[in-house]
Formats: structure tokens, sequence, C-alpha cells
């Protein structure tokens, strides 16, 4: 049995340490916004914060997680209120709309370390994001739109 904090709940599973947090989290937990897209960290699709800090839970033993607080799509916010989620429904983001948990994830950590991002900074944070719509002109909209927001901007 295995203790973490997932979305500032703490939750026990039984599973092999081994286990990539993205099984873990679908599986085990039923949080079903994570996606699976590669299997090999290179689509961005699986993101998720571990102690604020994005990274790919496809390739992420569970092992690695120890004390460290998992935040999933499911516990950015109450009720779609963060900036980014309003901003990608307001700017109708989504295509497909498969890999935009991950681009959402992403998109919250350049903007927790950096409130006012250049477009090239957009470009280099989500660089490891794959779009596979082709959405990336009104992501990067929607990030510039969440700074405003997260600012107290209209």
């Amino acid at each position: 049995m295995i203790t973490l904090s997932v979305n500032e709940k703490s939750v026990t599973v039984d599973v092999d340490p081994a286990t990539p947090l993205l099984w873990v989290l679908r599986d085990a937990l039923g949080l079903t916004g994570t996606k699976y897209g590669c299997g090999a960290a290179l689509c961005g699709a699986c993101t998720v914060h571990v102690a604020g800090e994005p990274v790919r839970s496809c390739v992420t033993p569970l092992a690695a997680i120890g004390a460290r607080k998992v935040t999933t799509i499911e516990g950015l916010s109450a009720g779609r209120s963060h900036a980014l989620q309003k901003a990608w429904i307001e700017l109708d983001v989504p295509q497909c709309g498969y890999c935009q948990s991950g681009q959402i994830m992403s998109a919250a950590a350049l903007l927790a370390h950096n409130p006012e991002p250049s477009d090239a900074e957009i470009d280099v944070a989500m660089a490891g994001n794959v779009c596979r719509c082709g959405t990336y002109q009104r992501i990067r909209a929607a990030i510039h739109r969440a700074a405003v927001l997260a600012a107290g901007g209209g």
C-alpha cells in the first residue's frame, strides 16, 4: 500500500511502485482527465503537476513521487474557475480536445512561474505538448488571455 497526495487529498493505492503515475491516476483512482498519448513522454497529453512542476505521468513511476503533491486537471480548480480554464472556454481552444488537459497543465505551470509570458516564452514552455489538430495559435492566445484574467483584468 502506497499513500500519496493527489489533488489535496491523501489517497492509498495497492499497486507496484514501478507503475507509471498515469495508470495509478486513471485506473486506481478513476481520474481520467489525464490522457495517455504516446507512453514515451513525447506528446504531453499525460502532463500533471508534481510539487507544482509539470511532469509526464506516463514515464514517472509511482515510487518517484514520494511525499510530493500531485495535481491533475481535475484538481486544478473547482468548477473550471482557473483563469486558464476560463480562457480555454472563452476562446474555444479545443478542437478534438484530447491533448487539452496536458496543454492546460503545462500552461498553468508556466503562468505560476511567469505571470506575463511573451510569445517566445509560451512557445518554449509548451514545446513538449503536441496538438494533432494544430490549435497552437488558440492555445497561445488563451495563455495570454488567462494571464490577463489572473491579473484581475476583464
